[in-house]
Formats: structure tokens, sequence, C-alpha cells
């Protein structure tokens, strides 16, 4: 019936069948398949496929002289093409054959478009993120350079983000959904003090303690660069946006409600920007800044534990104390810019 266009291979059993398989499955396009064979049953055989994952890419077409309604029902569940009885016309066998492989063609190559569009999609979101780590990278140094200080704050406070985070994951005191959502927040931490473009170089660059109404100058920056980030329409991730935002606008409040600039209190205030807020008060200590020294990192973790920098939850100070050392190893750390958009 088909020797004149294709090549054929004939087994007299099911094991014979399955050997077949294993040496030529490569170049079989379809196989046609008696229920009742010695050794194993065409159902037989059509499991053992099934679990081998052929019927994947190798379309069957069961063969049977019985009417059993069970034995087509059990064949279709386990993936059979299509079915034909005994007594069969020649014609109709022909047709089903051509009619099962031109939807196996047709399914290959939309699984081909699928997975090459799938591709496609994941490039053009890596250029994206890539870009817009970039950018978010390049608005946070230029913050850094205004504040007199290197882009290494960046690094660390995304290191010591990271480092809470885990423990915090580890202490069961926040259920992360993801890697990928984890490492969103990671990359938002970068835009904790966006807001400080806006602010004015005497006030950021002032040597001394600020007057009451310079520092409320200064506290705005939380909604300065919450305004700045309503404008990045580049951000088109609903749920990075939230971090950023939340991060921006709320690491400056406190868990007692003495922070700002909405005085939100314990668990009002997103767990995230609890995280950032300790990495950055951290930081701040031991870095030296025009306006104070830099403390040692002891004086750092007896002034954050003592609330002289304001009240953290008990759970996160937990979190800081075990990681303490781990901070300290990156507390002169210091990076060329390049590195800081890497």
């Amino acid at each position: 019936l088909f020797k004149n266009e294709y090549d054929i291979l004939e087994a007299a059993d099911g094991q014979q069948v399955l050997s077949l398989l294993e040496q030529e499955k490569s170049r079989i396009l379809v196989i046609l398949l008696d229920i009742i064979m010695p050794r194993l049953t065409g159902i037989d055989v059509l499991k053992l496929m099934a679990e081998k994952k052929y019927l994947a890419s190798i379309p069957v077409i069961l063969i049977t002289g019985s009417t059993s309604k069970e034995n087509e029902k059990i064949s279709y569940e386990i993936g059979v093409s299509d079915i034909i009885t005994k007594p069969y016309d020649s014609y109709i066998v022909k047709r089903c054959v051509e009619n099962v492989l031109s939807l196996y063609v047709h399914k290959r190559n939309l699984e081909r478009m699928v997975k090459a569009q799938t591709e496609k999609i994941k490039e053009q979101a890596e250029r994206l993120k890539k870009t817009n780590d970039f950018v978010i990278d390049t608005l946070s140094t230029v913050v850094e350079f205004r504040d007199l200080e290197s882009g290494a704050h960046i690094f660390r406070i995304r290191t010591f983000t990271r480092i809470l985070l885990k423990k915090a994951e580890e202490k069961g005191l926040f259920d992360c959904p993801s890697l990928e959502t984890e490492e969103k927040i990671i990359n938002a931490s970068a835009m904790h003090d966006i807001g400080k473009i806006a602010t004015p170089d005497y006030i950021l660059l002032k040597p001394g303690k600020l007057t009451p109404d310079e520092f409320e100058i200064m506290k705005n920056h939380t909604l300065q660069g919450c305004s700045i980030l309503s404008r990045l329409h580049y951000i088109n991730d609903a749920e990075f946006y939230k971090y950023c935002y939340d991060i921006c606008r709320f690491h400056h409040e406190r868990y007692d409600g003495s922070g700002y600039p909405d005085h939100l209190k314990g668990d009002e205030i997103p767990f995230w920007a609890q995280i950032v807020s300790l990495a950055d008060v951290y930081d701040a200590l031991v870095s030296e800044r025009v306006y104070k020294k830099a403390f040692t990192h002891d004086e750092a973790v007896r002034m954050i534990n003592n609330g002289e920098c304001g009240v953290f939850s008990q759970g996160l100070l937990e979190c800081f104390n075990e990681v303490k050392n781990i901070f300290q190893e990156y507390e002169n750390t210091t990076v060329r810019l390049e590195s800081v958009f890497s």
C-alpha cells in the first residue's frame, strides 16, 4: 500500500516493534500497530512507547479486529492517533495515514515556531532587563556621586538586602514566591535614594547638622523619589515598580511609627522596605559622610540593636545579628563605576 512512497519496516511481534523503534526511531514517521500480536499486545507496545515518550514524535494507528470499546478507550487514553477496524478498506487506511502524518507535521512546525518565538521573547526580555538595570544603576549612581559617595554604596545595599532577604526567608519571616521576585526586590533596593536627585546641594552636601527646616526638605526625598519613579515609563513590570515605589517611599519608616513620610507602624511597612531600611542604616553608620566620621562595625551593630537609629522589628534584628559578620566582610567594599552596572 505504501511501498512506492515510503521505506517499510515490518515486525513479527510486539518485542520486535520496540527493538526497531530503538534502532530506527529517527527515521520512523508512523506506525500501523496490530492490537493482537505475539509476546506483547498492541496496547502493551503503546504503553511502553508512552513511557519512553515516543508518542510525542511518532504517531501510532492501531489496527484491530475487535469491537471492544474498552480497548479503544484505553488506546486513546494512552495516546494512539487513530484506530482502524478490520476488515479495512485500503483507501481509508491510506487517507488515515496521510491525515495523521499531516497533523503531526503541522504539530511539529507549530512546536518549532513556538520554541523559536519563546526564545525570541526571552532574549527581548533579557535585553530589556539589562537596559532597565543599567538605567536604574545610572540614576542611583548619579545620586551617590552627588552625595559625594562612591558607587559602591549601591553594591553594598544590594548585597546587604540579598543577605537579609535570604536570612528572613530561612527563618520564615518572609515567603518569597520565586527567585525572580527575590531579584526584583534586590534590584529595586538600588532606587531607595533616587529622590535625592531633587534635593538641593546645599542640604545634600552640608558638612554640619541640618536645621529643622533643612531636615524637612531632606525628608522629602522619599516622596520626590516616588514622583521620579512615576515618570520612568520604561519600567513596565508592575511587580518591580511596586518594589521600587515601596522601598523609595518607606525606607525611612520605623517599626514604632517614628519614621517618615507616613509614620507607618509595624507590619504596615512593607517587609522589603524594612530590609532595605536596615541595610541602609548599617551602611550609613560604617561609611564616612560629609557630616560625620565612620563608626566601627561593632559600634554600628550596638547602635542598631539599641534603637539609636530608629526601631526595627525583633525578627529583623535577629536576622541582622545572625548575618552581621557577613556584613562586615563588605563594609569597606569599593567598586569601579563600570562594576556597578554589571
